[in-house]
């Protein structure tokens, strides 16, 4: 099956975490979020959060940010959305380790390889309108 498009709002996220951008990424992602209920996409928000916690030197939310996103993206092993979560994952884990040494890690170059795509994600398909609160 060949893949459409990635979601604007996800080739967006993943430009503006390139650049560096981490807290605006967080951002343009949210409500393609919001809008999927993606656990996916939730943990890209968390790892750009880590990486604003970075920026602040705050090790405790990088790690705690970090942790969480590991535990969102987990499920989505070996890759997805054209996406390898397994380089994604070995990255949060190796930031942790640098955290706990007492270094500051550099966030990884997030790549979206049309190859890895199925184009059958749910993300693909955004609702006209988000999920209600209780869902």
């Amino acid at each position: 099956m060949t893949s459409p498009p990635f979601p604007s709002a996800y080739e967006k996220f993943v430009t503006l975490f390139n650049r560096g951008a981490y807290w605006d990424s967080h951002e343009v992602l949210e409500d393609a979020w919001r809008a999927t209920g993606s656990d996916f996409y939730q943990g890209l928000i968390l790892v750009a959060s880590a990486f604003v916690h970075v920026e602040r030197r705050n090790a405790h939310g990088v790690r705690a940010q970090l942790a969480k996103a590991a535990a969102r993206l987990e499920p989505y092993r070996p890759s997805h959305l054209g996406m390898d979560v397994d380089s994604v994952l070995a990255a949060c884990a190796a930031a942790r380790e640098a955290v706990e040494r007492g270094a500051w890690p550099q966030a990884p170059r997030l790549v979206l390889e049309p190859a890895l795509a199925r184009g059958d994600e749910p993300e693909w398909h955004v609702p006209l309108e988000p999920p209600p609160p209780d869902a």
